[in-house]
């Protein structure tokens, strides 16, 4: 019996979270039935949430210090790598792969090689597809192609998966038991209701959900499905808020608190709010917008998590 067959009879399966963020992949590959085992993000906040949340997991900051051998057996990788270089929130020059940023794939590539995990999966902007007229997107899948994984991508909506926000990423699996076994994870061999749209009868153009309100004068009125909530952009600040508000009848307009914001992603409400804090209110929702527009979708995670579970 060979580790993975091991791991999915007597024990949880093991994956390590690079790029962790606040936890996304990690929450929703626990609700899968995954075990967390290793974390690593560099921004304090973020560090500071990992902690209350696994505070017994091992976690380092700065993946360029990381030595492979440091990290502890998985059978799974998941990792997120920095999309600043290749987004096109950017509003300007994509500097790709080549950026201060997004470089780090080639970091992580390294440690991958090192240790060879069963299954890597990768989350990134959909813009990654495009950025560099496609060539990044190409080293990222010869990359691990040519360490002998097999590979399967595929864009996911945040929408189609129980939660209001229109939010599409690339998620890429490589699986050293071949491509066989990295599209079960992604792919379905039949398409249904969560991936599409209904077809609809030739006529009257339907409303568009962005323009459907939902809510009521005293509570204020949200729009039906959220725009993607971004980290951070050339044009708008927090989470793009000029786009996704709270409205009331009078005229008055708010932005979305912290806890809509981790409602939109899945998160539990007050997931990102730090125990340990100095009690300046405006720098810790700053933090919490941002940290929240940079996040895996929890119920996406916990949908790939499963589908990881099954195919080892």
């Amino acid at each position: 019996m060979d580790l993975l067959e091991q791991s999915s009879t007597d024990s949880p399966v093991r994956f390590a979270s690079f790029f962790a963020g606040i936890g996304g992949f990690d929450l929703g590959f626990e609700r899968a039935g995954l075990e967390t085992v290793w974390q690593c993000e560099i921004n304090t906040f973020c560090q500071d949430i990992l902690e209350q949340h696994w505070p017994h997991v091992p976690r380092v900051s700065d993946i360029e210090e990381v030595e492979a051998h440091e990290i502890p057996e998985a059978d799974v990788w998941t990792g997120g790598f920095p999309c600043q270089d290749v987004s096109l929130a950017r509003m300007g020059p994509r500097e790709g792969l080549r950026g201060q940023q997004s470089r780090l794939f080639y970091v992580f590539a390294k440690l991958i090689e090192a240790r060879r995990p069963a299954v890597i999966v990768i989350e990134n902007v959909a813009a990654l597809l495009s950025s560099n007229e496609g060539r990044d997107f190409a080293i990222v899948i010869r990359s691990l192609a040519e360490l002998g994984y097999g590979i399967a991508w595929r864009v996911l909506d945040s929408r189609y998966f129980g939660i209001p926000q229109s939010r599409s990423r690339v998620f890429i699996v490589g699986s050293l038991r071949g491509s066989a076994c990295a599209g079960s994870v992604l792919l379905e061999p039949e398409r249904g209701d969560r991936n599409s749209e209904k077809s609809r009868q030739n006529g009257k153009k339907p409303v568009s959900p962005f323009k459907i309100r939902a809510g009521d004068p005293i509570k204020g009125y949200v729009k039906k499905l959220a725009h993607c909530l971004y980290a951070e952009s050339a044009r708008h600040t927090g989470t793009d808020w000029s786009r996704n508000y709270v409205s009331y009848p009078e005229g008055r307009v708010r932005r979305l608190t912290p806890i809509e914001t981790e409602r939109l992603q899945g998160f539990p409400d007050n997931w990102t709010f730090p125990k340990r804090h100095g009690g300046d209110t405006d720098k810790i929702d700053s933090a919490r917008y941002h940290a929240c527009g940079n996040a895996v979708s929890v119920p996406v995670a916990k949908w790939i998590g499963e589908r990881v579970i099954l195919a080892l």
